[in-house]
């Protein structure tokens, strides 16, 4: 499928802050940072990675000419919940 330009845009941009987030967390690890702070970190990515799911999943349901299955959009949206 492919995804309007907005919305290529939108979930590059958050990949890219994402990788951000990731190398951060490998320095908090090497630098023998604290656990809860480590675990804090791991959690906003993870939300964060979640968020690109829905912003792609939102987009496929949007769009009316999608030849999408709704079986197979459920199936995508349980793998993301």
């Amino acid at each position: 499928m492919q995804f309007p330009e907005e919305t290529n845009a939108d979930v590059i941009k958050r990949l890219r802050r994402l990788e951000g987030q990731i190398r951060g967390i490998q320095r908090l690890v090497a630098e023998g940072e604290e656990c809860r702070d480590i675990v804090t970190q791991l959690a906003a990515a993870k939300g964060a990675l979640d968020r690109v799911g829905f912003r792609l999943m939102a987009a496929a349901l949007a769009d009316r000419d999608s030849e999408s299955d709704p079986a197979e959009l459920e199936k995508l949206f349980l793998k993301l919940s």
